[in-house]
């Protein structure tokens, strides 16, 4: 016997729980491609410098990254997030903008594991490259809300702050540098704030709380026209009815992000993993890694912090009922053969036993299937060319003519 499971931090999702998976991308590729955003599939692994650009002091390149050497030396890494991918494929291939696109996939980082992060974990998310407007923004955020509410959850909080524009962001880092040089933080993120001060404001350490609660607030930093861009994006957000907070302490420590920054939270899980997901404006990304100076915003959303929270809300549950129909066949299983390619091509799911079983054991398992109706086929039924239907729900059964089965379920399907 195999002695071998997955490794710590990933973990396999089995049927019918991949049908959830599923639906969520297919719910999420709709709300993006109703507002003009294609699908982008990225390679998994890349050139692990478009990843270093991302900042080599920040933990996800200097100690979560999976890199490896390839066949000819070259220094490679699973992607440990899509925007840089995203990026790297906008100044690659060239596109008209507005560019808009959405993904959906794997990503890749060494990382403690809890509840709701993995090794290997999905997002979902999009990106704008090349519109520079603070309705930009704004769509942007809405799509990620909306998407959120049409899963079902209803205990959220939208957290919206700027950091500005390159000259509000740095007047802002040399306050706050200020501020913490003379403060008693934690010993990793006073190397931390040496380094790139608005990253102690992502600290999670119980010792450094106090400190970045009292902590000087970038919106009284800001140039005019920061402040009146940000004030924008407040209005487009109050236009569409959508509720926020702003949260000055809601920053992105890279020096590529400027003004708008957000943040999705789910209030009915635990503080500590609560988030689940944001995004912001990079307008320095593309010119980070070797582009021309190009805007940007985007998100990304955790599916697995996303499910956790359904499941906290009861909502966005998985279906119990995966089939359609399942056949029940005591002659000599021809029947069942041809029956379920009919009706599979008629777009009807169908399944069936297998092996000569009885008829108590084949309604056992056209019970467990969760199907919605069992066709049972037996001598009686055999000899009269006719089908019997049973209704797993109600247990009403009738016959019906094999040659009409097909029209006869595709009519009773569509009236539940």
């Amino acid at each position: 016997m195999s002695s071998f499971k997955s490794p710590r931090g990933v973990r396999d999702i089995l049927p019918p729980e991949t049908a959830r998976w599923r639906a969520l991308e297919s719910q999420f590729a709709g709300v993006c491609e109703r507002a003009g955003y294609g699908e982008l599939v990225s390679p998994m692994f890349e050139d692990a410098g478009v990843f270093a650009r991302l900042g080599e002091d920040t933990a996800v390149v200097s100690k979560e990254m999976y890199d490896f050497f390839d066949k000819k030396g070259r220094r490679m890494a699973l992607r440990p997030e899509l925007t840089a991918s995203a990026a790297r494929a906008f100044i690659e291939h060239h596109p008209e903008v507005p560019w808009k696109v959405w993904y959906s996939g794997p990503q890749f980082r060494y990382e403690q594991p809890q509840a709701g992060r993995y090794r290997q974990f999905m997002q979902v998310g999009i990106e704008l490259f090349g519109v520079d407007d603070p309705h930009s923004d704004v769509e942007v955020i809405a799509l990620g809300w909306e998407f959120l509410r049409s899963l079902g959850l209803q205990d959220m909080t939208l957290l919206v702050n700027t950091l500005g524009d390159s000259e509000s962001r740095s007047a802002y880092a040399g306050v706050l540098g200020d501020y913490l040089a003379e403060s008693e933080l934690s010993e990793a993120s006073v190397e931390t704030a040496l380094k790139n001060p608005l990253r102690v404001l992502d600290s999670k350490r119980e010792q450094d709380q106090q400190v970045i609660a009292g902590a000087p607030s970038c919106l009284d930093h800001l140039t005019s026209e920061a402040a009146d861009r940000f004030a924008a994006v407040r209005s487009g957000l109050d236009a569409l009815g959508i509720s926020y907070e702003v949260s000055p302490r809601l920053v992105r420590g890279l020096d590529y992000y400027t003004h708008t920054a957000f943040e999705y939270v789910s209030n009915s899980l635990t503080s500590a993993q609560n988030a689940l997901g944001g995004g912001g404006r990079y307008d320095g990304l593309i010119e980070a890694l070797g582009g021309t100076s190009t805007a940007g915003i985007g998100f990304a959303l955790g599916a697995d912090r996303i499910l956790l929270a359904c499941d906290t809300e009861e909502t966005f549950l998985l279906s119990e009922t995966l089939l359609d129909v399942f056949i029940v066949d005591i002659t000599d299983g021809q029947a069942a053969l041809t029956l379920s390619q009919e009706l599979r091509s008629a777009g009807i799911s169908a399944d069936r036993a297998w092996g000569s079983r009885s008829l108590k054991a084949q309604m056992k398992a056209a019970n467990r299937s969760n199907a919605r109706f069992a066709l049972i086929v037996g001598t009686d039924e055999q000899a009269s060319g006719t089908v019997s239907v049973k209704d797993l729900e109600t247990s009403q059964q009738t016959q019906i003519s094999q040659d009409a089965i097909v029209e006869h379920l595709q009519s009773r399907l569509k009236q539940l």
